[in-house]
């Protein structure tokens, strides 16, 4: 499994290839504006390194960033500092969840639920941010990897990488029976005049969107919408995401 210790310090480079933060953010703000939100405190649940908690404290949220790995969470406290924002981070599992009090939005963006491997403990994460942490009339906005994109495009392939400094291979398995992506990924970095190593491995659980909303329901969220991303339409069978906005 993953510490993200090496991995963080690749993981921008990485991820703003295809990731639009400061486009998901307009989106987000979208999304509270169709909701008719104007939230004050926002969470950043799996905040990562912070490139979605950094883009909306520069828009005038007050922002918390949970995250479990250290090593991410240090890369975020430095660009903020550079930033000049007063920004909260906290290093914990949203699986024990514990803030010092409520927040008007919870954010989980990127594959963040995709990371809990049973129902059961997403339940359990659910409700406890509705019943101890979600202010009144509060909005929970998240992400996943949709079911095609786990089980079709990424399936049991092979991918491979190399750009710049870095190369990787990614190998996933998925299995029907669990509904879990097994992904095995060797990197290879460039540091200085050598190719330094290391290995990831990252299990993902695939969600189907009615489980999703039974989920959120049962956890007591009224009302669970889900979008093509970027859109308020209804999800196409070949999204690689679905974005969930939950009350």
């Amino acid at each position: 499994m993953s510490s993200y210790a090496k991995f963080a310090k690749i993981y921008d480079s990485l991820m703003k290839e295809d990731t639009d933060y400061e486009k998901w953010a307009d989106y987000i703000e979208d999304i509270f504006k169709k909701y008719n939100k104007n939230p004050k405190i926002v969470c950043d649940l799996a905040c990562g390194t912070g490139n979605f908690t950094i883009p909306l404290a520069k828009r005038g949220y007050d922002m918390i960033g949970v995250d479990k790995s250290l090593d991410m969470l240090s890369i975020a406290r430095e660009k903020a500092l550079q930033a000049n924002l007063d920004i909260i981070f906290l290093e914990q599992s949203f699986s024990r969840l514990d803030l010092y009090g409520g927040c008007d939005a919870f954010l989980c963006m990127i594959d963040g639920f995709n990371y809990v491997l049973t129902p059961k403990t997403l339940f359990d994460i659910a409700k406890r941010i509705k019943t101890c942490f979600l202010e009144k009339d509060g909005i929970f906005i998240f992400d996943i990897s949709s079911s095609f994109k786990l089980k079709s495009y990424i399936g049991n392939k092979t991918f491979i990488y190399d750009k710049d400094a870095i190369f990787y291979s990614w190998e996933n398995k998925f299995h029907e029976k669990t509904s879990i992506s097994d992904m095995y990924i060797n990197f290879f970095v460039k540091s200085k005049s050598e190719y330094k190593r290391f290995s990831e491995r990252h299990l993902q659980r695939a969600y189907e969107i009615d489980e999703i909303k039974q989920i959120f329901n049962k956890a007591g969220f009224s009302q669970i919408d889900a979008f093509s991303p970027f859109s308020f339409e209804n999800p196409k069978n070949d999204d690689m995401r679905v974005v969930f906005v939950a009350r």
